[in-house]
């Protein structure tokens, strides 16, 4: 079995990326950047209480640093869906199957 044959859309594999798609990427899009600045936050709310120039630099940094992270990982499923489309046509056995209209077909 190649690489071909295993990106195949076939309905044995669309549950598999319909659960990638509809439970995994919403968590990873919506909830990761949340927590990443909500943690941020609480580290910067937690420097200024202290009134410490130093932990208050610290913790800027570190929630700049968390709130760039955050784009990052919002944009983790526009990265997949465009990589998607680099594969998008796949031939297996001489049927051409659209890889793209699986990934469409999943959500």
């Amino acid at each position: 079995m190649n690489l071909i044959q295993i990106l195949a859309c076939d309905e044995n594999l669309l549950p598999v990326i319909q659960f990638i798609r509809r439970g995994i990427f919403p968590i990873i899009q919506i909830g990761i950047p949340i927590i990443l600045i909500v943690m941020g936050t609480i580290d910067l709310g937690k420097a200024v209480l202290s009134s410490d120039d130093k932990e208050i630099k610290g913790a800027t940094g570190k929630l700049i640093k968390r709130a760039i992270a955050a784009v990052a990982v919002f944009f983790v499923t526009t990265i997949v869906t465009l990589l998607m489309g680099l594969f998008s046509k796949t031939t297996v056995q001489g049927d051409t199957t659209s890889w793209q209209d699986c990934w469409e077909e999943a959500a």
